[in-house]
C-alpha cells in the first residue's frame, strides 16, 4: 500500500477466531456467510502495519506476542508471527523507531516487552492513548499480561520511551494520531497522508467492515458501547469522501477499503 511517498505494509501476528456472539448476543451468521466461513466462525488476522516515512520506521500495533487467549466459542486469539513477518520485509526489532499502539488490549501490545519485561523494540518510542494507561496499566483489576504491565511501569520509571497522547498529535511527517475512544478509553487511530493520498489505520475503532451493514454489532471488548458506535459511524462517514482508504487490525486479509456512498452504503475493497 503506497500513500503518496509513504509505504504501508500489513503484517499479521496471528489469528483471531470469532463467532457471531463476539459482535453481540443478537448477531447471527445468516446473511454473512462470506465472513463466517468455517463452522460458523470468522477467521480474522491479528493485524499490524509497518509504515515507512523518511527516516522513520513505524510499527502500528504490536500484536499478541507469542501468547494465546481462549475465551471459548466467542473468541480465540493466537499470536507469535510478527517478528517473522517483519523479517520478511527486511526489518528487525532495532530498526523500529516508533511503535503506535492504537489501544492496550493484549492483541495490540503483546510484543512490546518480553517475559522479563524488557523492551523488544529497543530503540523505539512507544505512543498510546493516555487514558488507556489509566484504564489498563494503572488499574490492577483490569486484565493485562503481567509482563506487559511490568514493562510499561519499568519504562515509565526510566522515563525514556513512553509517549502517552490525549489529543490529535503529529508524530512524523504525514503521520498523525487522532483520538477515537469507545472501544477503550484512550483508543486512537492513525492518519497517513502524503501528496493527495490519505489512509486511516483504525485499530479496533471499526473491528470489521460488517459493522457498516450491521451498525448495532459491537465488540465484546467495547468499554463504552454507545461511544464506540458513535465513533464508528463518524469514521464510516469520513470514508465516504471517495479518496480516503482504511484498514483495521482485524479486517479480513488486512485489506484496505472505503465506503461507497449513495443509495445503500457498502464497503468497497
Amino acid at each position: 500500500m503506497l500513500v503518496g511517498d509513504i509505504d504501508i505494509h500489513p503484517v499479521a501476528d496471528g489469528t483471531f477466531r470469532a463467532s457471531p456472539a463476539y459482535f453481540g448476543d443478537h448477531a447471527r451468521a445468516e446473511g454473512h456467510e462470506d465472513l463466517f466461513t468455517r463452522h460458523g466462525m470468522a477467521w480474522l488476522p491479528i493485524g499490524c502495519f509497518l509504515v515507512r516515512t523518511g527516516d522513520r520506521t513505524i510499527l502500528v500495533d504490536a500484536g499478541m506476542g507469542p501468547e494465546m487467549r481462549d475465551d471459548g466459542p466467542r473468541r480465540l486469539l493466537v499470536g507469535g508471527q510478527l517478528l517473522l513477518g517483519l523479517r520478511a520485509l527486511g526489518v528487525i526489532p532495532p530498526d523500529i523507531t516508533d511503535v503506535v499502539c492504537t489501544h492496550l488490549h493484549a492483541d495490540h501490545c503483546g510484543w512490546l516487552f518480553d517475559v522479563g519485561a524488557a523492551p523488544v523494540f529497543t530503540r523505539a518510542t512507544i505512543w498510546f492513548g493516555a487514558r488507556d494507561w489509566d484504564h489498563f496499566v494503572a488499574d490492577p483489576e483490569v486484565w493485562m499480561f503481567d509482563h506487559i504491565r511490568h514493562g510499561f511501569r519499568a519504562a515509565a520509571d526510566r522515563g525514556d520511551s513512553l509517549r502517552p497522547v490525549s489529543h490529535d498529535t503529529t508524530i512524523a511527517p504525514g503521520i498523525t494520531l487522532t483520538m477515537t475512544p469507545g472501544h477503550t478509553p484512550g483508543h486512537l487511530s492513525v492518519i497517513v497522508s502524503s501528496r493527495n493520498s490519505r489512509a486511516l489505520l483504525l485499530g479496533d475503532a471499526i473491528v470489521c467492515p460488517v459493522q457498516l451493514d450491521e451498525p448495532t454489532w459491537q465488540s465484546i471488548g467495547d468499554v463504552d458501547p454507545v461511544l464506540a458506535q458513535q465513533v464508528r459511524e463518524r469514521l464510516f462517514r469520513e470514508l465516504e469522501d471517495g479518496t480516503t482508504l482504511a484498514a483495521g487490525a482485524h479486517f479480513p486479509e488486512l485489506q484496505f477499503g472505503r465506503v461507497l456512498a449513495g443509495q445503500g452504503r457498502r464497503w468497497l475493497t
